[in-house]
């Protein structure tokens, strides 16, 4: 999903002088993420904190510390689900990028993702998944209505307050092909996202999967459908826009819902979450690049909110965690992106982001049509 679904995803979203650094964020930061979970973040989220254990997972799987090959998760091997659980956290970092493209520094971006997953990722994980406090409330999240999509999406926010505009924030994307290219990977990628999510070959695992597909089938035509009523054309970008907000809406739902509730789920999220990217844009006036927010972050609380909506749980408990964990997120993220700021820059200068994050950040060029 992340490598290559959501790099060409990005990366055909930005100029063709970018692409180069979408695709270098995400690489990197998949494989930071990956060092890092084995190192502490996998012992934060499912370790056993003790006295702490309602908030905090400690550190007593540290570089996994007693898992051998023979540990059980469940009835499945540790090393199995550790690593299932490791493309979340590599997958959830690499979201926000789509937030910043085209401005921001490569030492940033791994530095900030670094803290990030394991300061707000990583305990979100335990409170929801680990144990934790949200999981002993009662609060429903399959696969990351809350711990992925919220987490990211709220996180984008406040990186772009931070960093500001780009300074062209009119041209079209490079490569409308790559953008397509990559949400079908991540549609296919999302049927092991959300189905494996229950752990087990089983007909939960297999309504599970069905649901995801029917949501995004569901998304992508309405969001086509109100773009073509509002503006006379439906595009390519859009609808496979619109696949991804179905997907990041069913998510927290998909092991609740049923095939017609997906639908409707589907159907909504493809023209709200449009809606939403006018409004973070206009209303907000906040340049958040590549609407990380609307699609993902917007996509995830809505879904994680239709669950009470269709009788599936509780609306104290869903309500309980879109608000704490929102809240969090806000907070910790803006005290990360300050203390990285007076570390490393979070900006490149006017002449970079005018050649173009490629060749100013990483020496290189996508396309040389003199060669």
């Amino acid at each position: 999903m992340t490598l290559p679904g959501l790099a060409l995803f990005y990366g055909g979203l930005v100029r063709s002088r970018n692409v180069l650094s979408v695709l270098m964020h995400c690489i990197a930061v998949a494989s930071l993420m990956s060092i890092l979970w084995i190192a502490a973040g996998y012992s934060i989220a499912f370790g056993d904190g003790l006295d702490l254990n309602k908030y905090w997972g400690g550190f007593s799987k540290f570089f996994l510390s007693g898992t051998t090959s023979a540990s059980l998760s469940g009835s499945i091997p540790e090393s199995v689900f550790l690593s299932f659980q490791m493309t979340f956290a590599i997958i959830t970092p690499c979201l926000i990028i789509g937030a910043f493209v085209e401005r921001i520094k490569f030492s940033f971006v791994l530095i900030f993702s670094a803290l990030w997953m394991l300061l707000c990722y990583a305990p979100v994980t335990h409170w929801v998944w680990g144990g934790g406090f949200l999981m002993e409330l009662g609060t429903v999240d399959l696969a990351g209505g809350l711990v992925v999509h919220e987490t990211a999406g709220l996180a984008a926010l406040v990186v772009a307050f931070f960093i500001g505009s780009r300074k062209n924030t009119k041209k079209p994307p490079h490569n409308p092909g790559y953008v397509m290219l990559g949400a079908c990977m991540l549609w296919v990628g999302w049927f092991g996202f959300n189905a494996g999510s229950q752990l087990a070959a089983n007909g939960s695992a297999g309504m599970t999967l069905l649901v995801t597909h029917l949501s995004a089938s569901a998304a992508s035509l309405s969001w086509a459908g109100y773009e073509y009523f509002k503006h006379g054309k439906a595009s390519l970008v859009g609808l496979v826009t619109g696949t991804i907000a179905g997907l990041a809406t069913i998510t927290p739902a998909s092991g609740s819902v049923t095939p017609f509730e997906a639908i409707l789920i589907g159907f909504f999220a493809g023209i709200v979450c449009q809606e939403m990217c006018s409004i973070v844009k206009n209303k907000f006036n906040i340049d958040d690049s590549l609407d990380v927010f609307a699609v993902h972050g917007f996509g995830g609380i809505l879904g994680t909110l239709s669950i009470a909506f269709f009788g599936h749980a509780g609306w104290y408990e869903q309500l309980s965690g879109v608000l704490i964990v929102g809240i969090y997120t806000l907070v910790i993220t803006a005290m990360i992106v300050i203390l990285v700021k007076t570390i490393v820059p979070i900006r490149v200068d006017s002449d970079s982001e005018e050649i173009g994050l490629d060749q100013s950040e990483h020496g290189e060029k996508a396309y040389d049509l003199n060669s």
